[in-house]
């Protein structure tokens, strides 16, 4: 139950972001997501992070802090690319190209001859998508865009898995994760208000902004921590794959993006790789890192 609501706000989340889409730049609304996350992630655990920074200085940790920095970039690129995915393509693919990322990074740790198969369901996935027709019926060069950035969102994803692994091992508790997400909602700061002017200030896109910071961020960052204290990582992964066929009933319901069979079966196979590469990719002593 952890997992799936967690899950189901993220996707949701994703589903109001997108629906702001129509009021401001989808970077502008990348820019509220991450400050507001920033913001109340510092709040909630000020002593920490406040012990952290004072750390960092002291000790002259410059590697630990350039990890950190690395990671809240890494987390910056992750929400710009995915929305600029989400304002060009069906929230469903989006999510599924992204899913790409994770699967990446578990098929490279893994000696497994089989996960080759899964590397390969994965791509017959991709091409499946890629010669899709677009229900909505936008152009060839957009949908094209679309595509790009959501890779570009798969491949930060890959490296986020990597920081957030490094960071952990260097920052006590959640110091590390609420610095890094302070980083990316200053490295954000320049192309959100850019993007978003005046609008920022409207009240109505301020309280807007608040629940996607909740929904995509703070709700299942907790939810999905709870969850790991309590499943192992490899089954914790498993159950993440059905992250995509939440994502495109979401895009369905809130959006109105019906998908063609093709879409869904390319889904599908997404997801199959996704939870074939997870149910082996962590032998029991590293689950506590993954």
């Amino acid at each position: 139950m952890l997992v799936l609501t967690g899950i189901v706000s993220v996707q949701v989340g994703a589903g109001v972001a997108a629906r702001l889409f129509t009021q401001i730049p989808p970077a502008a609304v990348t820019g509220l997501r991450l400050w507001t996350a920033a913001v109340l992630m510092a709040v909630a655990g000020a002593r920490p992070l406040r012990q952290s920074l004072a750390g960092l200085a002291r000790r002259r940790a410059w590697r630990d802090a350039a990890v950190v920095a690395g990671f809240g970039l890494t987390l910056a690129v992750m929400n710009y690319s995915i929305y600029q995915a989400f304002a060009r393509i069906p929230l469903g693919i989006a999510v599924t190209i992204e899913f790409l990322g994770p699967l990446a990074v578990a098929v490279a740790s893994s000696r497994r001859v089989i996960d080759l198969l899964w590397v390969g369901l994965a791509g017959a996935g991709v091409a499946l998508l890629t010669r899709a027709g677009d229900p909505a019926g936008t152009s060839h060069r957009v949908e094209v865009a679309g595509l790009a950035f959501a890779l570009l969102a798969a491949a930060a994803w890959a490296a986020y898995i990597i920081f957030s692994r490094a960071t952990g091992r260097r920052f006590p508790g959640a110091s590390g994760l609420t610095i890094a997400m302070l980083v990316a909602a200053i490295v954000m700061i320049p192309a959100g208000v850019t993007a978003g002017r005046g609008a920022l200030l409207r009240p109505g896109i301020l309280v807007t902004g608040l629940g996607i910071g909740l929904l995509s961020s703070i709700i299942p960052y907790s939810l999905e921590l709870e969850a790991l204290r309590r499943v192992p990582a490899r089954v914790f992964g498993i159950w993440m794959s059905l992250e995509p066929a939440v994502a495109a009933l979401v895009g369905l319901v809130m959006l109105g993006e019906a998908l063609a069979v093709s879409e869904w079966a390319a889904i599908v196979c997404v997801m199959v790789a996704c939870a074939g590469a997870a149910r082996g990719s962590a032998r029991p002593s590293q689950a506590p890192q993954a």
